[in-house]
């Protein structure tokens, strides 16, 4: 049996971050609720969103970010003398501006639609394609326990790379039978700029304590990086898988 919540009580939604350990947007009591939408900004916090040239939108998709300092901001990492990673992790893309990593929609009424994460995003030859889009389809397969995937860009502008890494369930192997199935399902389901160039086993992912993949800090490492600078391995359930992305940025050298 479930019991009627009482008129007293609000439900509502709302997107912050856990390094500021507070919220940005949420719902106050004073002001209305609109179907699918986060009722507003939250004092303290100079939200908005930005679009490519780092100006700020309404109305349209764009990049949340923090303009003004929150009580809250952390001010460095532990261990991070120079502040480099600090400022890496929040302040590299626009400067001065914090950069969260969320996409967000704020409406001429103030209102605000959270869709996901901008730093999760791959841009494949102009086209928006989403991770979870992946991780729906791929983890669908009964041979599939678990899935990450990574987009390097071609510096040259030509539509890079788009690995797949899969962690396969007890007793599957990837054979060219699992591969081909991984492949249509994605063509058929989501389009053909969706197929990955290439898809490979690894033995677990990186994530951190509160479940999340760490995709930007793999492509980091597939790009060069050191495990130390790409991410913390405090912050993680299990450090060590890492390294298979170290071994396999190697074995492509």
């Amino acid at each position: 049996m479930y019991e009627a919540v009482s008129d007293s009580v609000q439900l509502a939604s709302l997107s912050g971050g856990t390094d500021v350990c507070s919220g940005f947007v949420g719902a106050v009591p004073t002001v209305p609720v609109y179907a699918g939408e986060i009722s507003c900004r939250y004092l303290g916090c100079a939200v908005e969103a930005y679009d490519e040239s780092a100006k700020p939108i309404i109305g349209s998709l764009g990049e949340l970010v923090i303009t003004k300092p929150m009580p809250s901001m952390p001010v460095g990492f532990w261990g991070d003398t120079d502040r480099s990673r600090y400022r890496a992790a929040y302040f590299e893309d626009i400067p001065g501006v914090w950069r969260h990593g969320d996409w967000i929609t704020i409406s001429d009424r103030g209102t605000c639609i959270i869709t996901g994460r901008s730093d999760a995003t791959l841009n494949r030859g102009g086209v928006r394609l989403g991770t979870a889009e992946f991780y729906t389809v791929v983890e669908s397969l009964p041979e599939v326990a678990d899935s990450l995937v990574v987009h390097l860009e071609d510096d040259e502008g030509g539509a890079g790379q788009l690995i797949l890494f899969v962690v396969l369930a007890d007793g599957q192997q990837l054979d060219e039978a699992l591969h081909q199935k991984i492949t249509v399902a994605l063509r058929t389901r989501l389009s053909p700029r969706h197929v990955p160039d290439t898809i490979h086993e690894v033995p677990a992912l990186p994530r951190t304590l509160s479940g999340k993949k760490l995709e930007v800090p793999v492509k980091k490492i597939l790009q060069g990086a050191a495990i130390e600078d790409a991410a913390a391995k405090g912050a993680l359930t299990d450090p060590s898988a890492l390294d298979a992305f170290v071994e396999f940025r190697e074995s492509r050298l």
